[in-house]
C-alpha cells in the first residue's frame, strides 16, 4: 500500500511540473507572437506561471489583435491595455509588474 501511494506521489509531481513547463512554454510563444523579445517573454513565462493560475493564463486568449488594430502591440502602453481586455485584475497586475522588472533587469536581481 506504501508503494502505491510513493508512486501516486511521484506521478502526481511529475504531472505538476510537465503541466508547469507547458504552460510556460504556451505564456512564452504567445508573449513572443505579441512583439515581446525573447529575453523578456522568458522572464516574464517564468513570474506569470509561478503567480497565476492556469484559468488566468487561458484569459490572456484575450489579448489578440481587433480589428483595426496591428497584430502586435506597438508599445508597451498598447500590450497592457490588450492585457486589461482579460477583466482580471490580478492578471494585469502580474503581466505588468513582471513587464516592468524584466525589462529593467530587476526580475534577474532577486534570482
Amino acid at each position: 500500500m506504501r508503494r502505491v501511494a510513493l508512486a501516486l506521489c511521484a506521478i502526481a509531481l511529475l504531472t505538476g511540473g510537465c503541466a508547469q513547463r507547458i504552460a510556460e512554454s504556451r505564456v512564452r510563444s504567445a508573449l513572443l507572437d505579441a512583439g515581446l523579445s525573447r529575453n523578456n517573454a522568458d522572464c516574464m513565462a517564468e513570474r506569470m506561471v509561478d503567480r497565476l493560475t492556469i484559468d488566468q493564463l487561458k484569459k490572456l486568449e484575450g489579448m489578440k489583435a481587433r480589428r483595426g488594430e496591428s497584430d502586435k502591440p506597438t508599445s508597451l502602453r498598447d500590450f497592457v491595455n490588450r492585457v486589461r481586455r482579460v477583466g482580471d485584475g490580478e492578471v494585469v497586475t502580474v503581466t505588468a509588474s513582471s513587464a516592468a522588472l524584466c525589462y529593467t533587469g530587476l526580475a534577474n536581481e532577486k534570482r
